[in-house]
């Protein structure tokens, strides 16, 4: 694989990585309110998706479900689904107005495993990237040339940059924890974490593929 490739694959997923998505919006909402440990663990989380997205590209299973119809529809609903369930406890959350600095902690961190499971699930689910997988990194492979390890050196890199762009954000965001965990702001936050995630729940069950 030519460094020309890498690099360019570099440059697209970084765009990819640091457009607005359920990604971050997972990171702004975990770490005023569970703290910094459950925010790198978010990261970890999101890293695995990564190599789920990139195994099932890789080994051609993501080419399957495209052509079949009952199991891509099965998948995507079954992601849309998900996503808009996160929306809705957000929205409730935002409306019933909870006032944060009144909760004790223990009740309203969520724990390390929580936090690994949302970020294993919201990038395994995360619409922005399965549509990458489905039609852009097919683009960095060639079938019979481009060996299993090239092809997963790829996703290593996809996944680094997104865990440096989200490891300065959960720095960032745990620096601003105090003015984080205002009430008024909370609900604004998961206000506005809500109406994105069902946002992106709509769109992955409105997509469709282009073969």
């Amino acid at each position: 694989m030519a460094l020309s490739e890498i690099l360019t694959f570099a440059f697209v997923a970084s765009l990819l990585v640091m457009s607005p998505g359920p990604n971050g919006v997972l990171i702004a909402k975990t770490v005023p309110t569970s703290g910094r440990a459950a925010g790198f663990v978010n990261i970890a989380g999101l890293v695995t998706g990564f190599y789920i997205h990139g195994a099932m590209a890789i080994f051609g299973l993501s080419m399957v479900l495209v052509q079949s119809a009952t199991a891509f529809a099965a998948v995507k609903y079954i992601g849309a689904a998900y996503l808009c369930w996160v929306g809705i406890k957000a929205l409730i959350a935002a409306w019933q107005g909870v006032n944060v600095a009144s909760v004790k902690p223990a009740e309203r961190k969520r724990t390390l495993r929580k936090a690994y499971i949302e970020g294993v699930l919201t990038n395994a689910l995360n619409p922005k990237v399965s549509m990458f997988y489905l039609a852009a990194f097919p683009q960095f492979i060639h079938i019979g040339e481009t060996t299993p390890l090239a092809s997963f050196t790829l996703v290593f890199i996809h996944s680094m940059i997104n865990a440096v762009w989200f490891t300065a954000m959960v720095l960032l965001m745990s620096r601003l924890t105090k003015a984080a965990q205002n009430g008024t702001f909370q609900r604004w936050l998961k206000g506005v974490t809500g109406a994105v995630f069902i946002g992106f729940g709509a769109k992955l069950a409105l997509y469709k593929p282009s073969l």
